[in-house]
């Protein structure tokens, strides 16, 4: 028995929410779902001999001629399978998640390394959303945006957008003092110590903020299916509804091949391109 009435009050603030600011909501929903669907809309445009050839040469440029091979055969498999309509779906939502969760990380991350009190005030929420049980952030998305994208993508931006935040902070704070006091010397204002010193020194950990960020929003993208988010989430829902096997695998196959290129890939760029 709830003594304090916690979740009482929860929900009692949710309620107000969805009763005083309806129309703010429908806005925000109608341009996450047009963003999405746009994203999502370009992917299923692609052939997908063209997608697969563009991270062929992507991944022999940046990783290798080997990984570049695997990474086409990855593809062409999800292709005959014939789960490319729903593996371009949960990219779609990945990188729209993605993208939403990097344009508020980054800058919180700079914000962060920049003054203490922020990061301070900022390192218990960010803990709060990497251990809250993703599944909880479902119920609020949909109680204010209904079924369907939108609550899964914003559950998804939710869960995903700590690591960008946390690894952009870190990337800055590593940066050598010195290195810093020599862009000083010279006369560089903030603003010119940030883009032109610390942010291209902390690349490498903000590269790999935003491939745990992608990991993780993929991650979460599968979970979202149970409010309807549809994608390769709804096959994995579907095989557990069933009981079908065989259904799990092929679908949690596509999950694990397009993760692994994703990965691989958007690794590469927080170090100089492979030698060939």
């Amino acid at each position: 028995m709830d003594k304090l009435g916690l979740g009482s009050h929860i929900n009692d603030g949710v309620h107000w929410l969805v009763d005083h600011n309806g129309a703010l909501f429908d806005v925000v929903g109608r341009g996450i779902e047009a963003f999405t669907g746009t994203v999502e809309a370009a992917l299923q445009a692609l052939p997908w001999w063209l997608l697969a050839a563009l991270a062929a040469v992507v991944a022999w440029r940046r990783v290798s001629s080997g990984f570049a091979v695997l990474a086409a055969l990855a593809l062409g498999l999800i292709e005959a399978l014939g789960y490319w309509p729903q593996t371009m779906a949960t990219l779609g939502l990945t990188l729209a998640a993605t993208a939403i969760s990097l344009l508020l990380g980054v800058p919180l991350g700079i914000l962060a390394a920049r003054h203490r009190g922020v990061h301070a005030a900022l390192r218990p929420v960010l803990d709060f959303m990497q251990t809250m049980p993703a599944f909880v952030y479902l119920i609020p998305a949909v109680m204010l945006f209904g079924l369907g994208r939108v609550p899964g993508v914003l559950a998804t931006v939710v869960f995903a957008m700590p690591p960008a935040v946390r690894l952009t902070t870190m990337g800055i704070l590593a940066v050598d003092r010195e290195q810093i006091e020599a862009g000083q010397a010279f006369g560089a204002s903030p603003w010119q110590l940030l883009f032109k010193v610390q942010l291209p020194l902390a690349l490498p950990a903000v590269m790999g903020g935003i491939n745990q960020t992608i990991m993780m929003a993929l991650s979460m993208v599968i979970v979202t299916s149970m409010v309807g988010a549809g994608g390769l989430g709804g096959e994995v829902l579907s095989s557990i509804q069933q009981l079908d096997v065989g259904l799990g695998f092929e679908s949690g196959l596509c999950v694990v091949l397009l993760a692994i290129v994703l990965d691989r890939i958007t690794q590469s760029f927080g170090r100089p391109p492979a030698a060939r």
